[in-house]
């Protein structure tokens, strides 16, 4: 097994810390992992994207040319990274923020409208990673929200509960 992940939006929406915790749930479950984060000059609110591959055996490269999975939360990462999904890949994209058009096949989520539910704009990355996590048994959600509870701030047990929350109602949602 080897799935190769492209996670792209824009500086602010935690795209970076999303493919942190994915790679190191994956590390945890004895996967081989690379992670390849790339951020745009501009930091919060330019482009950010970051490549993920989790494999059973060794990775030759943390480079991902064509993807098995492509998760788009603004509307520039679409247009720069579409045509890197694989035929029959998963494409997941943030409905709330992108607009993908009619012919584009995707599992489209309010992940940033859901996040503005829970009570913070900022957890749409969580939001996201459990619709992943629901369509893509990459890692487990155990070892997610243990790697969640390992980076959290000390004494911040709030944030952990929001994160948590926006994960599991992430993992909930239904084919978009």
């Amino acid at each position: 097994m080897t799935e190769r992940i492209i996670i792209a939006g824009s500086g602010g929406q935690g795209i970076m810390l999303w493919g942190k915790i994915l790679a190191q749930a994956a590390m945890i479950e004895g996967k081989f992992v690379t992670w390849l984060p790339a951020y745009g000059a501009e930091v919060r609110g330019g482009t950010a994207h970051c490549m993920i591959v989790i494999s059973d055996e060794e990775i030759g490269s943390p480079y991902i040319d064509k993807t098995d999975t492509l998760i788009i939360m603004n509307q520039p990462s679409l247009a720069r990274f579409k045509s890197r999904l694989k035929d029959n890949g998963l494409l997941i994209i943030n409905s709330s923020i992108v607009e993908a058009g009619a012919k584009a096949k995707a599992k489209r989520y309010p992940f940033t409208d859901i996040a503005v539910e829970l009570g913070n704009v900022r957890v749409a990355n969580m939001v996201a990673l459990g619709s992943y996590l629901a369509k893509r048994k990459t890692v487990s959600l155990k070892n997610i929200l243990g790697v969640m509870k390992m980076m959290a701030p000390a004494g911040r047990d709030d944030i952990l509960k929001i994160n948590q929350k926006a994960l599991d109602t992430g993992v909930k949602l239904r084919n978009g």
